[in-house]
């Protein structure tokens, strides 16, 4: 049997075993609706209400809401569109290296005249936030700026305590996708002082199919799902109970596992950095520099490749790792990210995203650094004859 070495935990993750048996009785006898009256109803109801309770508790939220969405892409999207239908006259203010979810809301906005500004980052990923704060409105609009907790390509942690203190400073509602950072590293929105953060289930263990976004109190949005008023009238549709309580299942493990896994997955993605630049010394590491990065994330930029030609040859020997975000629908196309970073168009355009997560073993490292070379100078021959 071929040898498979999955490294694309950034793009989704399969399921733990301690969630696949919590969200077993709700794919079976436990599948009553959570809005109807009845003991069916009432069980599923307290099931959803005790999940809720567990991701605030793994946000570390003393107060607040967290409205259960079926994405974290839906979470973005009603953090956005909802501020910004609250907000008619306002402005948003987001990041270059926004997740797909974000920036295409922002264009939806700007077509329809709302003021949208882009903050810039530095050669090492992280948004700058000096320039950030010059593009703030000095006319005391009612503001959004989004900047990401940790980012899906590179893995570079964003300076978020920072960022929701110069929002306070200026009366801005400050906005977090959170999706890749949580089960990773440490997050207390109580601490870092974050008025929304966007999650999902399916990069920390969970099932897809759900999401949550958290609103600290006091912050309202105009929601964009309309129906029955479920989740406190912002996201109409019945709760998908097995992916809820799957979702505080693999948020409640991979939290109480942080430490240690972070500082296990951390050594394996060294290993892996130091054997690449070891044997392709030519290649760039984005996001090296930072001050932070996500524990499981390695992202490279090869010169001198046909980047379909490796990921194909690799996939073909059984190491599966991706392009970037697999938000872009499985196309090989240039890096907003890495672009946004200053690199040229060949680094950009040859950026390859290596992410491990709780099922990677050291042997699987061992094997990636026994057959990538090998492809990477195949693919260069090939495309030199």
């Amino acid at each position: 049997m071929r040898r498979r070495v999955y490294l694309d935990y950034s793009a989704t993750t399969p399921l733990r075993p301690e969630v696949r048996l919590a969200m077993a009785p709700y794919l079976g006898d436990e599948f009553g609706n959570p809005s109807s009256a009845h003991s069916f109803g009432r069980d599923a109801r307290a099931a959803v209400e005790d999940a809720r309770r567990q991701l605030l508790a793994a946000l570390g939220a003393a107060g607040g809401r967290l409205v259960f969405t079926g994405s974290g892409s839906e979470a973005d999207c009603l953090a956005v569109l909802g501020f910004a239908r609250r907000h008619p006259g306002g402005c948003v203010i987001r990041s270059s290296i926004e997740h797909k979810a974000v920036i295409a809301s922002a264009k939806v906005l700007e077509t329809r005249g709302y003021d949208v500004r882009v903050a810039p980052v530095t050669s090492d990923g992280a948004v700058d936030l000096e320039r950030l704060a010059g593009l703030m409105p000095d006319d005391g609009r009612p503001t959004l700026v989004t900047v990401m907790w940790a980012n899906n390509e590179t893995g570079v942690v964003q300076p978020i305590r920072e960022l929701a203190e110069l929002c306070r400073q200026s009366g801005a509602t400050s906005l977090s996708d959170a999706v890749q950072a949580l089960g990773k590293v440490p997050l207390d929105v109580e601490r870092a002082n974050i008025d929304l953060v966007a999650l999902s289930a399916h990069k920390l263990g969970g099932p897809k199919g759900v999401g949550a976004l958290y609103l600290r109190e006091q912050i309202e949005l105009e929601p964009i799902v309309y129906g029955g008023g479920q989740e406190s009238g912002l996201r109409s549709g019945t709760e998908n109970v097995a992916g809820i309580v799957g979702f505080a299942e693999a948020a409640a493990v991979s939290t109480a596992e942080l430490e240690a896994e972070s500082e296990r997955l951390a050594a394996l993605r060294d290993a892996l950095e130091a054997g690449l630049r070891d044997s392709l010394p030519e290649i760039v590491v984005n996001g090296g520099d930072a001050a932070a990065r996500l524990p499981n994330v390695l992202n490279i930029s090869v010169p001198g490749i046909d980047l379909e030609g490796v990921l194909t040859s690799l996939d073909l020997q059984g190491i599966c790792v991706s392009s970037g975000s697999a938000c872009t629908t499985g196309s090989v196309e240039p890096s907003h990210v890495i672009e946004a970073m200053g690199r040229d168009g060949e680094l950009a355009g040859n950026a390859i995203r290596l992410s491990l997560g709780w099922g990677t073993q050291a042997e699987e490292i061992e094997y990636v650094l026994e057959v990538f070379p090998k492809v990477v100078r195949r693919v260069r021959e090939f495309a030199s004859d």
